[in-house]
């Protein structure tokens, strides 16, 4: 089972719900459960746990690289670029490595076989445990703008996993492409919101992308509960979207969270509100 956790906005607690559920699913599962960190960009769940990193690899797109003994500047590769990530002009031939998202049409067009490919680094995957909890991260090098293709080197190199096993991915906040790629192998997507206007507005993006798009079956975890109105629930309610908890607006855990310790550890008492999510969410997969 896949379970992907995301949210419409940045700050909800998205990283706090995805570490406190591979915890608890480590407590009660014979196997390891796994622990992907899709926040390419700002990938922080691992600063939550003691990981051992026992492995890690370079990561990037195929952009490129251009033959000019063979070349002959036709401009066909520019014109099938939607990108814009090569360019002639003349007796030149520009590649713009950032830009490109490696289709590979260039090279498919030219007359001449003048194009290969090579790989441009954008970022590094890295894997280890704790322990209890296998994990695994991907790092997008400073600089770089595209996280997407790390993401999707991320989840090809873990997915899929043996049958019974519990994966739990982490995606990026926001409803753009990364949190597109981190969601769409996922066979239940948890949404963390809170119960602000804010909270409200992005949810009701995120539930546009998950529910109505892409058509994965989703839940939603309200954190920070008792801090603002009732208009999240009633939303929920008004589109059949199952609130799975409701985690309450406690200064403990964000004291405990500053210090990186994760909520399991430092208040067990909510190890039982957890399980009790995992085991709705799988009622729900398995209906």
């Amino acid at each position: 089972m896949v379970i992907a956790v995301a949210s419409g906005k940045g700050g909800t607690g998205k990283t706090t719900v995805a570490v406190s559920l591979a915890i608890a699913a480590g407590t009660e599962c014979s196997e390891k459960p796994l622990l992907l960190d899709c926040d390419v960009e700002e990938p922080n769940s691992g600063l939550f746990l003691d990981i051992d990193y026992t492995s890690g690899r370079d990561t990037g797109v195929q952009v490129p690289e251009v033959d000019f003994e063979k070349c002959t500047y036709c401009g066909r590769c520019s014109e099938v670029c939607v990108w814009h990530a090569i360019a002639v002009a003349g007796k030149k031939v520009l590649v713009f490595r950032d830009l490109c998202h490696g289709c590979g049409s260039c090279g498919l067009v030219c007359p001449e076989g003048a194009i290969s490919d090579t790989v441009h680094v954008t970022g590094r995957i890295e894997g280890g445990t704790d322990g209890s909890v296998n994990f695994a991260r991907g790092v997008l090098n400073v600089g770089q703008a595209m996280a997407v293709p790390v993401i999707s080197s991320l989840l090809n190199e873990y997915l899929p996993q043996p049958e019974g096993s519990t994966v739990i991915i982490d995606s990026s906040p926001g409803t753009s492409c990364p949190v597109v790629e981190a969601v769409g192998r996922s066979d239940y997507v948890i949404l963390v919101t809170e119960p602000t206007p804010f909270g409200l507005h992005d949810l009701k993006a995120a539930v546009d992308v998950v529910v109505d798009q892409l058509h994965i079956p989703a839940g939603v975890i309200i954190n920070r509960d008792g801090i603002g109105n009732k208009d999240v629930e009633m939303y929920c309610h008004a589109e059949n979207l199952p609130i799975l908890a409701k985690i309450p607006m406690d200064r403990r855990i964000a004291e405990m969270l500053s210090e990186g310790i994760p909520l399991l550890t430092g208040l067990p008492e909510y190890r039982e509100l957890f399980l009790d999510i995992l085991s709705a969410v799988r009622e729900e997969v398995e209906q």
